[in-house]
């Protein structure tokens, strides 16, 4: 009879405990929910960011992969309608070509002619351009993987002090449960800023590093038109 009731007891403590920590998982919605007003619209704030980091990360990696696209036999029919003198046909294949590489081609191929100092710099000038229009609106996301951890990381400071003045206000008599829910709810902006700014800072780098690619393959083009130009004739 005594095991019985010892059993019996043990199976009512593991309930018991099964039941408290079920009442104690939350989800994020909830966390999101019981951050109150301020730690919403930081929240929100931190959602708009990510979603514009993801679009220009997309936009921008589409645009980047279209720009790396270069027939490999291109430099060849440049070298051949070059030295045949169709410089016109040169330049129609490289307004077909549509890439930044060949519109530096066209550029220096529009100058023939001239010396070759001056059909470097408007290579140069013109790959300036390129560039930037291929890092356009990346410094956003730099932006962001710098602000959102601070963004988070003021969301939990003025958490952490609306909990401190309300156990200032009820003189030492608030309750321990409502602080600790308003500081662990406080902490979710900190966790949601720092997973937007680690989205943010590794898009931002792939980006960077898919763009020198390109630049690198800009400079190869350049450097490859440049000589067949210093050929002796």
């Amino acid at each position: 009879m005594f095991l019985a009731l010892q059993q019996a007891g043990q199976v009512a403590q593991k309930a018991a405990e099964e039941i408290a920590s079920e009442e104690k998982t939350l989800s994020i919605i909830d966390l999101i929910s019981n951050a109150g007003v301020g730690g919403q619209v930081i929240i929100l704030i931190l959602l708009i960011m990510l979603a514009v980091a993801l679009f220009i990360y997309f936009e921008r990696i589409s645009a980047i992969k279209a720009a790396s696209k270069m027939d490999s036999n291109f430099m060849n029919q440049i070298k051949d309608h070059v030295s045949n003198g169709k410089l016109d046909a040169a330049k129609v294949l490289c307004a077909q070509t549509k890439s930044p590489a060949a519109r530096l081609i066209e550029k220096g191929i529009s100058r023939i002619g001239k010396p070759l100092e001056d059909i470097n710099k408007a290579i140069e000038n013109a790959g300036s351009l390129e560039i930037y229009k291929l890092e356009k609106n990346v410094s956003i996301l730099a932006t962001i993987a710098g602000a959102a951890p601070m963004i988070g990381f003021l969301g939990t400071v003025v958490g952490m002090i609306l909990a401190f003045h309300e156990m200032a206000t009820s003189s030492g008599q608030a309750e321990m449960g409502s602080l600790a829910g308003g500081i662990y709810t406080a902490m979710t902006t900190t966790v949601a800023g720092l997973i937007v700014g680690i989205i943010a800072y590794i898009t931002y780098n792939h980006l960077v590093v898919r763009t020198d690619k390109v630049v690198h393959q800009m400079e190869a083009k350049s450097v490859e038109f440049l000589d067949l130009l210093n050929e002796p004739v």
